[in-house]
């Protein structure tokens, strides 16, 4: 398993990378909101290609972003959500709530 990490792509882009689990889910999540605000633009894509593997902790750090880039007034595209985490938003009912990815 690799490490876990948000980091910047290109403009207007973040990128998740590694396993999102209980484990990594809390540094994520404050690495993500610093980011979103110091991103200049009014898009932001989200890229989970790079996910390995993901529980529903995935599935909530996207909700949580989104939810950050809506405070900043920022709109927000996914791209690359892997089946696993596709799947939980299924059984969760939350397919509707994401964007519609690039």
């Amino acid at each position: 398993m690799s490490e876990a990490r948000i980091e910047r792509g290109s403009a207007g882009e973040l990128c998740l990378v590694g396993v999102l689990d209980y484990s990594t889910g809390p540094a994520l999540r404050e690495a993500g909101r610093q980011l979103i605000r110091s991103l200049s633009g009014k898009d932001l894509v989200l890229d989970c290609s790079a996910v390995q593997k993901s529980s529903s902790v995935g599935l909530s750090l996207l909700l949580a972003f989104m939810r950050d880039a809506a405070s900043a007034g920022k709109s927000v595209t996914l791209r690359g959500l892997p089946g696993d985490m596709r799947q939980i938003a299924e059984v969760s009912g939350l397919t509707e709530l994401l964007p519609r990815g690039v």
